[in-house]
């Protein structure tokens, strides 16, 4: 009976070809779970936002802000669309790898996928001035020191005349009402909450009776 030649040689080298593809399989896997995500932060964790930035100068420096402070362009704040006004957030530029942490104390940017719009001095710390624009990724910083407090703003003026006029009219629904006053703006602000729902519940209800509220970090 004449024997098969040939057959277990081919067998043999198929088996060994597909052991060699199974294992390089293997190895990119075990390569691929043990690489860190390019865009992890040792500093801040995960991003939760990825985007462009941008910053603004001397242009806005000295002008009032959406949550009611000044415009201070040597300062570490930064514009952002939703975020409350207070929010520390981590900035990273992805190319550098240079970060800061900024807190929201304006409404923007305005500009087509855009995600934050920087201080003056955040951009220069992150390398935003010179290009205009850079890609960056942000991160919530939990803040420090006692638990914030919260308000909600009613009016901001340069006059104290017309912020204690405007008090002494929500005192009479809002015993509460108050002028807080940097020797600047003069803010009528109503209560002090450590809940932002309780302030944003608050904010609603004035919105009702027509009177335009914001919410903000109490000092």
């Amino acid at each position: 009976m004449r024997q098969r030649t040939g057959s277990r040689p081919a067998q043999v080298s198929s088996v060994y070809l597909l052991a060699a593809l199974l294992l390089c399989q293997l190895l990119a896997v075990a390569c691929s779970n043990n690489r860190k995500p390019a865009t992890a932060s040792p500093s801040f964790g995960l991003p939760f936002e990825r985007g462009v930035a941008s910053w603004y100068g001397p242009k806005f420096h000295g002008r009032s802000t959406a949550s009611g402070e000044r415009y201070n362009m040597n300062e570490l704040t930064a514009a952002h669309p939703s975020l409350p006004f207070g929010t520390l957030v981590g900035v990273r530029n992805t190319r550098t790898g240079r970060e800061v942490v900024v807190r929201i104390n304006d409404r923007g940017p305005f500009a087509h996928n855009r995600v934050i719009d920087l201080s003056y001095a955040a951009a220069r710390e992150v390398g935003v001035v010179g290009p205009g624009t850079a890609r960056v990724e942000l991160y919530l910083v939990p803040p420090s020191g006692p638990p914030p407090r919260y308000t909600v703003q009613v009016g901001a003026f340069s006059e104290v005349e017309r912020a204690e006029s405007l008090q002494r009219e929500m005192a009479r629904i809002y015993p509460e009402a108050v002028v807080d006053s940097d020797g600047t703006w003069s803010r009528v602000q109503i209560g002090a909450f450590h809940d932002r729902e309780q302030a944003d519940t608050l904010r609603r209800e004035l919105a009702i009776m027509g009177v335009s509220a914001i919410v903000v970090a109490a000092r």
